[in-house]
């Protein structure tokens, strides 16, 4: 009789679980549905998982397929093991570019990736990334000035080292954001070299401040993911009218979606994250 109970009890815990997946993507394909109705140039319905964490994939492609490509050449920093970061797919896709993550574990698991590092498609740096050693770590790697794309998740002094780097000039940048300040909030954590997360609220940095920053260089945001994780940019003078509401935060912004994933939407609060802001 036990045995009968744990199994119906197993039967519908699993029933549940499908259940809630199907809604999550019911949910996500009534957002990319909504954004398509409202504008054909939203990169929101294009968004598509190969390699990302969420539908990272799909949208640069799209942005790439509209503004063109130079030199197939991207820098990613914070890309873990590999697996799962913003620049895989483009290695289908005749792409090279240089990797870097400060886990030792998570460099020798790529390396196994022997032909393509061997190609030269493929540079892997292992360094703990600190806007004081960005430039020597880019430039020992990439010879070339412009750069089609950069994408940048280090969980915290995100916008600190990308404010930091000289050494080139993406035509577009991926950035990850902290999607528990909507706009106007302004909120950037301060910079600490020695910087690792916490798992708070307190790390990088709000869309509009962000924003505010990336419009100063010469970028306008074109999207952001719909589980509030990554914005994108694209550089002023490749915009042509090719992007709903480009530099327009309110009509990009999207709120933390974590749910989406299966996860926990939202980071448990810090006093460091109000101590910084109001100052």
């Amino acid at each position: 009789m036990d045995n009968k109970l744990e199994q119906l009890t197993n039967y519908l815990a699993i029933k549940a679980d499908q259940q809630l997946a199907i809604s999550r993507l019911q949910y996500y394909e009534s957002l990319k549905f909504a954004a398509a109705k409202k504008s054909s140039k939203s990169l929101i319905p294009f968004g598509q998982k190969i390699y990302s964490q969420n539908e990272e994939d799909g949208i640069t492609l799209e942005i790439f397929a509209r503004i063109g490509t130079t030199n197939k050449i991207f820098v990613e920093f914070g890309v873990e093991n590999g697996l799962e970061c913003n620049t895989r797919a483009l290695l289908f896709c005749d792409w090279s570019g240089l990797w870097i993550d400060g886990n030792a574990k998570n460099v020798q698991f790529i390396q196994q990736l022997v032909n393509t590092i061997k190609s030269g498609k493929l540079a892997v740096v292992h360094d703990f990334i600190t806007q004081e050693n960005i430039n020597e770590l880019i430039s020992e790697n990439i010879s070339e000035s412009e750069i089609d794309l950069l994408s940048v998740d280090i969980d915290g002094n995100d916008y600190h080292v990308l404010n930091a780097i000289t050494c080139i000039k993406p035509r577009v940048i991926i950035i990850e954001y902290n999607a528990k300040f909507p706009p106007p909030i302004e909120y950037c954590q301060q910079y600490n070299a020695n910087h690792r997360w916490d798992g708070s609220d307190d790390f990088g940095a709000s869309i509009a401040f962000l924003n505010t920053k990336m419009n100063a260089k010469g970028y306008k945001l074109v999207a952001c993911n719909l589980t509030g994780s990554n914005a994108f940019f694209v550089r002023e003078e490749l915009l042509a009218d090719k992007f709903y509401q480009a530099g327009d935060v309110k009509s990009h912004y999207q709120p933390a979606r974590y749910f989406l994933l299966g996860l926990t939407s939202g980071h448990p609060a810090s006093n460091a994250t109000i101590e910084k802001a109001i100052q």
